[in-house]
């Protein structure tokens, strides 16, 4: 199975990060030393995507930006000798790398952004689709490779899922699934942001989805579901025999949230060579605080 194409949802304006995100969209914010959407594409180049399209408003250039090269920083860091700085901002996402920004126009929510990346994808062609907020660290195998390895050992179209604590399991949508082998769900079912009371599982749909290009015709553009918004969790739920959930191995960090965020750039301090003794150092120092 080749994967040549990732969708980014970014046109939210993450208002629970201002007034950071005022002028910074919030998949600009960086977690240790790089922005949340670079994880996202790097994650998805691990599995052969060349082509990044990026769902976005019109006021957030800035994403488009970062992935342009810079050949006079990157010719200044060369001639002071920063090779592997000069490295790290050289053809990020890979060298045959081609990025494409689509105006969402008025956000109508998930189903409606990642509609509007339809033109861009070829009848029956697989593709994925990342919320960047989702950051998700993986030792091994990132969560798109292991799904892709779902994907081709099932033949279908492959949902992200993580077990979700009661109290937080109506911000998410939730598969009900009919039997499971392991970390595969095979569903019956999905609900989208359920009572807790309401919810057929404490398994929740998070992040990543593996599609085919036949989610566009069920994704309805003119009819809202809930919140009035136009959501994937509907188009998935109107094809459901085509999905199976997948239990990743992995570590999510939601930073949407400030707490998700700060624990996001704590892990990824602690993992990160050059900081991790100075941190844990740090961490210890402050612990009775």
């Amino acid at each position: 199975m080749k994967i040549k194409k990732a969708v980014f949802p970014v046109a939210g304006f993450g208002t629970r990060f201002l007034p950071a995100t005022k002028s910074t969209p919030k998949e600009m914010l960086p977690v240790v030393d790089k922005p949340l959407i670079q994880y996202a594409v790097e994650e998805a180049s691990k599995i052969g995507v060349e082509e990044f399209i990026f769902i976005t408003h019109h006021a957030k250039g800035s994403i488009d930006k970062h992935f342009q090269d810079n050949e006079d920083l990157f010719n200044m860091l060369v001639e002071q000798g920063k090779d592997d700085l000069a490295n790290s901002i050289k053809d990020i996402g890979g060298s045959n790398a081609k990025y494409i920004s689509v105006d969402q126009g008025e956000p109508k929510g998930l189903g409606h952004a990642i509609g509007c990346a339809e033109n861009y994808i070829e009848e029956n062609e697989f593709f994925v689709v990342l919320l960047a907020d989702d950051l998700i660290y993986t030792k091994e195998r990132n969560v798109l490779e292991q799904m892709k390895e779902q994907a081709e050992k099932y033949g279908k179209q492959v949902l992200a899922l993580e077990q979700i604590p009661e109290e937080d399991i109506s911000k998410f949508g939730v598969v009900d699934p009919k039997s499971s082998e392991g970390s595969i769900s095979h569903l019956k079912g999905i609900v989208e942001k359920p009572a807790a009371h309401d919810a057929p599982s404490n398994l929740a749909v998070v992040g990543r989805y593996l599609f085919n290009k036949s989610i566009f015709s069920h994704i309805d553009k003119d009819n809202a579901g809930k919140n009035g918004e136009i959501q994937i969790t509907d188009a998935i739920l109107s094809n459901i025999d085509d999905f199976i959930g997948y239990e990743f191995e992995g570590d999510r960090f939601d930073c949407g949230s400030k707490f998700g965020y700060l624990k996001a750039n704590i892990a990824l301090g602690l993992a990160n060579d050059e900081l991790s003794v100075r941190l844990k150092k740090y961490i210890e120092e402050i612990k009775d605080l």
